[in-house]
């Protein structure tokens, strides 16, 4: 079981913001689900799929770097790392079973949720094809709001209070993402290093409106993206004369984020 378990657990002994615990408790000061074990299993079930989900992203991402540390598949090998990483899928599966059969129906329908909005945040990446804003925050509503929709569904199917909080969950993990891409690009992070999702050729939110506002699909970001650059001076040219100067997308993110 260790063995198995072995990159799950390294990533998990690592800190993380334990942003989805608190939300969850949030939640459910208005929800109040009875027994507590049920709060229990919902909070392990969420926390299992977020650390999981992080070993394959970072596969994928081909990153480096996860919470200041190695990645797992740095240390384990992708192999062991994925393997792992299913495991634990299943294990959340398991425990989704212990609260009630229309409870599972819930736990798989936002994982299909949520590989389809990663599947296509990939097949935009590898194809070089940049979605509309819109396409964006629908992909954005699966990849990011799936976790916090599955969180409060499964707190709702306890609850004997009829609270709809999915429409503030989806709201949530549109906020988050954006914000997340903001601060990606704009902050260095002793946790994942500089700019890393320029490296990763990722559509972020302030490159889609960079591109989607810029003369021509802003080609010369399209070329840079390509590239994978791990360039520092690259990225800060992104940053500082595109991104800033150039298509003022962060400050287009900036008042996204005021209105939502």
């Amino acid at each position: 079981e260790s063995f198995i378990r072995g990159p799950y657990d390294y990533l998990k002994n690592k800190p993380g913001k334990e942003l989805r615990t608190l939300l969850i408790a949030k939640f459910n000061n208005l929800l109040k689900v009875e027994p507590a074990s049920a709060l229990s299993l919902v909070e392990s079930i969420v926390d299992i799929l977020h650390t999981a989900s992080l070993l394959i992203d970072d596969v994928e991402d081909s990153a480096n770097l996860r919470r200041g540390s190695p990645v797992s598949h740095a240390i384990f090998g992708v192999p062991m790392t994925i393997n792992s990483s299913n495991y634990m899928y299943f294990i959340a599966m398991f425990q989704c079973l212990q609260l009630s059969n229309s409870s599972n129906k819930i736990f798989i329908e936002e994982m299909i949720n949520l590989h389809r909005g990663q599947g296509l945040d990939l097949y935009w990446r590898e194809s070089l094809i940049c979605p509309t804003e819109q396409e964006y925050i629908d992909m954005v509503m699966n990849k990011t709001g799936g976790l916090f929709r599955l969180a409060v569904r499964l707190l709702q199917e306890q609850s004997k209070l009829k609270v709809d909080l999915v429409p503030f969950a989806n709201l949530l993990g549109i906020i988050y993402q954006i914000r997340d891409d903001y601060c990606n690009l704009t902050t260095y992070s002793k946790n994942k290093g500089y700019c890393e999702d320029i490296t990763e050729g990722k559509f972020s939110f302030p490159v889609v409106h960079a591109i989607n506002s810029g003369e021509n699909g802003n080609k010369e970001l399209m070329n840079i993206l390509k590239l994978r650059t791990e360039s520092e001076d690259l990225k800060k040219y992104v940053v500082e004369e595109i991104l800033q100067k150039k298509t003022n997308s962060f400050k287009y993110c900036e008042d996204t984020l005021n209105t939502l």
